[in-house]
């Protein structure tokens, strides 16, 4: 059985400016770096980061803590206008 592969189309789209409209980030606004449409995500610069704590790879490598944006549900985002706010 063959599956049908399912393309979503969300309302903004990579560069777009956004406000957050919910969550911890609620009322900031970034820009778009990344679209994730097949789980209808975004990922923008600098809002929602994340600490991520990496293994040291191999030999005379130190392991490192490095801060990483996580996704965003596309519909916490909204476009922002600055003419309308």
């Amino acid at each position: 059985m063959k599956t049908k592969k399912i393309s979503r189309k969300t309302h903004v789209k990579k560069g777009d400016t956004v406000q957050i409209i919910s969550g911890c980030e609620k009322g900031k606004i970034g820009t778009i770096i990344k679209v994730i449409p097949k789980h209808n995500k975004v990922i923008v610069e600098n809002l929602n980061i994340a600490t991520k704590h990496v293994k040291p790879q191999r030999d005379n490598n130190s392991g490192k803590i490095i801060q990483i944006e996580k996704p965003i549900d596309s519909s916490n985002v909204i476009l922002y206008n600055k003419n309308n706010s």
